[in-house]
């Protein structure tokens, strides 16, 4: 929870920081060395996961693009469960052949 600030207490802080003033002047090239070290930061924190966290964001920003691609992934994903099941059923098949086979002749059982 945030605590709240009375009138008050806000009138008395504008009130002090106003009549703040900095005494010292800022180092040579102050501005331009911030923005290098922000540059920096930016740069370490590009990570391959982050770029494509970013890339993402932006191309669902876009709704025919995140149209697209919900639609390849349910495609994708349509296409590989109909080869996952005929898999599977060929392997049923083959197994239920195989049983039958050894069920019809008594040569073909299984020796203990």
């Amino acid at each position: 929870m945030k605590p709240e600030i009375s009138s008050e207490e806000n009138s008395a802080l504008r009130k002090i920081l106003r009549e703040w003033k900095v005494g010292s002047p800022l180092a040579p090239r102050f501005d331009e060395q911030v923005w290098q070290r922000i540059a920096r930061a930016e740069d370490t924190a590009a990570t391959p996961w982050i770029l494509f966290r970013n890339w993402m964001a932006e191309a669902f920003a876009r709704p025919a693009m995140a149209v697209g691609y919900v639609t390849v992934l349910l495609l994708a994903g349509l296409i590989a469960g109909s080869w996952q099941a005929r898999a599977s059923s060929e392997r049923a098949g083959a197994a239920l052949g195989s049983r039958y086979v050894q069920m019809v002749d008594p040569y073909q059982m299984p020796r203990h």
